[in-house]
């Protein structure tokens, strides 16, 4: 992420616990914010089908994980100490009163929904997830009606937040997926698409 601010501009970037106490103040309330690497980037609006996609996927993948897993929509993901980004959707194991006190720190799979966020859901969340271990990182690409399933997490000194996917597979219909936390399961992407 590039920065308008000059290098010798001394800055000052948020823990997430600051964060969650700024949350927690009220401080940001009718803001779409996330924090990513210590800076609070300001969440896109959803529209209609971003916001339909993105829950149809929900069902889709709560469907085939089955009892144990619950899909969180846009709710944060607290990955590490300076970010703390809020996926379109994370697949998380047990239910919604088990992070009742405190945010999941890892998800199976994480779903990104990209029209005109594509560039941001591939290279800076990509390396956020990248650099948090996260095996499964999806992205469904409305603008090319493919899915970009993106694995295998590395560290890389010239990525933006220092690792990336070292695996990306481009899959259109028919095709199949299958998440790596459900080795025996077989998603046809069309059911991932609108």
């Amino acid at each position: 992420m590039a920065s308008v601010i000059e290098p010798y501009v001394k800055t000052r970037r948020l823990r997430r616990g600051e964060y969650d106490r700024l949350v927690d103040l009220g401080m940001f309330v009718g803001e779409r914010l996330e924090l990513m690497d210590g800076l609070l980037v300001v969440r896109e609006p959803q529209g209609s089908p971003h916001a339909a996609i993105v829950a149809h996927i929900g069902q889709t993948l709560a469907t085939t994980f089955g009892p144990g897993w619950h899909p969180r929509l846009h709710s944060p993901l607290a990955l590490d100490d300076e970010s703390e980004p809020e996926p379109d959707l994370a697949l998380v194991a047990g239910g919604p009163r088990d992070y009742v006190s405190a945010h999941p720190s890892t998800a199976a799979l994480v779903v990104e929904v990209a029209d005109s966020s594509l560039r941001l859901d591939r290279r800076l969340k990509g390396g956020l997830y990248a650099r948090a271990g996260l095996q499964d990182y999806w992205i469904v690409n409305l603008a090319e009606s493919v899915l970009e399933v993106h694995r295998d997490p590395q560290p890389e000194a010239d990525a933006p937040y220092g690792s990336v996917y070292r695996s990306v597979e481009f899959l259109r219909p028919p095709t199949m997926v299958t998440p790596l936390a459900a080795p025996g399961m077989r998603i046809p992407v069309a059911d991932l698409l609108p």
